[in-house]
């Protein structure tokens, strides 16, 4: 009975808001290019005119909807902290713990007099020692600090094929770099980078106090190990695989396999008890770890170690460090002036205690209709992804029973965190935003440890409520929408249908298939990392996703360098699913069943529209080249295009002929969900 009486309140807000006058031009030709035939450049017919009066600003490294709505939303947040820090608000209270955060981070005055100092205990801690054990033992304690991770990931989370139960899992790190790849090719921009990086470690121990010929010679040494990592770690094609990735071992098994490495002994320093087993994401790289930690002589680890706590630190110290981290990073990213200081410490209020600051933005900035008007849409995308279940021609009935049952046990999640961290026991102090920084990651990491041998917590969030994103979480199944992504583009409780299907709803559609993409498909309705196919409808399943693959690696971004199409596999079938589920729900509506035109525009236009001006943008040249590396999904102008092709609803609202540059045969055209 309560689901038919929610059902029926969120219909009737729908046809209100529905009804209500749009309060702004949602397509406006003034943002297009009208003089671009849409089936020869569908990017810039929709949007080229905003692109070009829209370069990047010098403070960014791209510029596009995106960055519009995270540029509003981190304005919001700095009018928040700003606020909470000049409030006289009693100790202990949410605006005092989150004021005092942000000002001691704008305490730029306070910052500089301290300089190294607040680095130095933990920086001699690691020049005194004089045994190997003692370092393994360093490795531990900075981990558990919150001062440093080095040499390979350590983190709590479910376990993929029990996911009930919270596991001890470690992964490949170790580098610097965005990727191993920046190691190990010569070819392009990888030369720089590398030099690049040895300059950079070279001049922050200069900053420590190193002569130039000794810090270029710590550099060497640290670049040489990191390569040495690089070498042993698994590619970033190979990890979307999560049967690769899933290697459970006995911890006395483990420590068999990786010598010298006392794993019952790491995990007791760590705060772990009780456990037997342990996940490793990539065995290899981990025996190759255990050698580095016994071949490679002890001042060159004490060197490595102490890299990875200044690297960390660098940019919550003096500005000469944070300088030189701006420069290393402005050579791999093409940024033209540091992001100002104000945006940085708002930034990192959000990514440190932002379930605290979340409390105030959403208080001030989401709106009960928006969350309303979301569960509709929600609603409405999973009935339609179900009939195209249901209609699937190269899936079995056998395996649609099971699509259905995972698709009816996705949950949604819109806005913010039912229940939120209060963070409990973490010491801020306004004087100390270094100390305040250290704090942070203590807290957090003895709050991961915490969910040991508890049940799975299903009320945690992954993004905090200002962020401009959405997300899939496959050993959850569920489906989260934070707050700062409810706005125009993707979503205005008062627009027309045709822009929030094909904005917000697309994005839902997006994240759906994520449950079905070539990664998210492993998992089953509960989570598990569980075969539910039959073997005829996974090879028909797979044989479409090469054809996607095709696809996408034939699109050039810089020069000769194109989209790897493996690599951006899972966000491209959830872009192709997710506009096909969004457009068959957009039809269910009584604008998708009309051909009344609104400012020039058909319904099915104002859809496809919609998609496209959430991807319009600019890029620097140095981050496209990076992104194309680094980044699982597919460029702007590529994603605009990428779906939209193979619907065949486009080329009819669009009119869209053979002889037409982006035209697709309808026997070509990749119909997966």
């Amino acid at each position: 009975m309560k689901r038919s009486l929610l059902s029926c309140s969120f219909l009737l807000a729908a046809s209100f808001l529905q009804a209500q006058t749009p309060a702004r031009k949602y397509i406006d030709p003034a943002n297009m290019d009208l003089s671009v035939k849409p089936g020869d450049d569908f990017y810039n017919y929709a949007g080229g005119t905003w692109v070009k009066n829209n370069p990047v600003p010098a403070k960014e490294t791209r510029w596009g909807s995106f960055n519009e709505l995270r540029d509003f939303n981190i304005k919001a947040v700095r009018e928040i902290l700003e606020k909470s820090a000049q409030a006289k608000a009693p100790a202990g209270s949410i605006e005092k713990r989150v004021g005092d955060f942000y000002a001691a981070g704008m305490d730029s005055t306070g910052i500089e007099d301290r300089n190294i100092t607040p680095l130095l205990p933990y920086f001699n801690r690691i020049n005194i020692i004089t045994d190997r054990n003692v370092l393994k033992d360093e490795i531990n304690r900075l981990r558990k600090e919150g001062m440093a991770s080095a040499f390979y990931s350590f983190y709590i989370a479910q376990d993929r094929k029990r996911v009930e139960r919270m596991a001890v899992q470690i992964g490949q790190g170790g580098i610097t770099l965005p990727d191993r790849d920046y190691y190990l090719k010569t070819d392009g921009r990888n030369p720089a980078l590398q030099e690049a990086l040895k300059t950079y470690i070279a001049r922050l121990f200069v900053l420590t106090g190193d002569q130039g010929p000794k810090a270029a010679a710590k550099a060497d040494i640290i670049f040489q190990l990191e390569k040495r990592m690089a070498q042993a770690q698994m590619s970033r094609v190979e990890m979307r695989d999560p049967y690769k990735t899933y290697n459970k071992f006995l911890i006395k098994d483990f420590g068999q396999s990786t010598p010298g490495m006392d794993w019952h002994g790491i995990l007791s320093q760590l705060g772990v008890k009780g456990e037997d087993s342990i996940l490793v994401g990539h065995p290899p790289f981990m025996k190759e770890v255990a050698a580095i930690l016994e071949q490679e002589p002890l001042a060159n680890l004490k060197i490595y170690l102490q890299w990875n706590m200044l690297k960390g630190a660098a940019s919550h110290l003096s500005k000469d460090f944070v300088d030189a981290s701006f420069t290393f990073n402005q050579v791999q990213s093409g940024q033209k002036v540091q992001t100002p200081r104000w945006q940085r410490m708002s930034q990192l209020t959000d990514g440190s205690i932002g379930e605290l600051l979340g409390q105030l933005y959403v208080k001030e900035h989401f709106r009960t209709e928006a969350k309303l008007r979301m569960n509709v849409l929600v609603e409405n995308l999973r009935s339609a992804f179900g009939n195209r279940i249901k209609g699937l021609d190269w899936m079995s009935d056998v395996t649609k029973q099971k699509a259905l049952a995972k698709l009816k046990a996705f949950r949604p999640k819109v806005g913010y965190p039912d229940k939120w961290k209060q963070y409990e026991g973490l010491a801020i102090d306004r004087s100390k935003h270094f100390e305040n920084v250290v704090n942070v990651g203590r807290w957090n990491y003895e709050f991961m440890l915490s969910q040991l041998g508890k049940p799975v917590d299903r009320e945690r969030w992954g993004m905090t409520p200002p962020t401009v994103n959405a997300y899939y979480n496959p050993t959850l199944n569920e489906i989260v929408f934070p707050a700062g992504i409810l706005q125009f583009p993707f979503f205005d409780a008062k627009a027309d249908d045709a822009i929030n299907y094909g904005g917000i709803g697309a994005v839902i559609g997006h994240e759906m298939s994520h449950g079905f993409d070539d990664s998210g498909c492993k998992y089953d309705a509960d989570g598990s990392l569980h075969n539910w196919w039959t073997e005829e409808d996974k090879t028909r399943f797979d044989a479409k996703t090469v054809n996607l693959g095709k696809q996408f690696d034939a699109y050039t971004v810089l020069d000769t360098i194109h989209v790897n199409g493996k690599l951006t596999m899972g966000e491209n079938i959830g872009d192709l699913g997710g506009l096909n589920v969004a457009y068959e729900a957009f039809k269910m509506t009584e604008q998708g069943k009309s051909g009344a035109a609104i400012d020039g525009f058909t319904p099915d236009q104002r859809f496809f529209l919609s998609w496209a001006q959430v991807w319009r943008g600019n890029i620097l040249p140095q981050t496209a080249a990076q992104f194309i590396v680094t980044d699982n999904h597919s460029p702007g102008p590529y994603r605009t295009i990428g779906a939209p092709v193979n619907m065949d609803a486009w080329y009819k609202a669009f009119d869209v002929k053979p002889g037409d540059k982006l035209y697709k045969n309808p026997e070509d055209r990749i119909r997966i969900w």
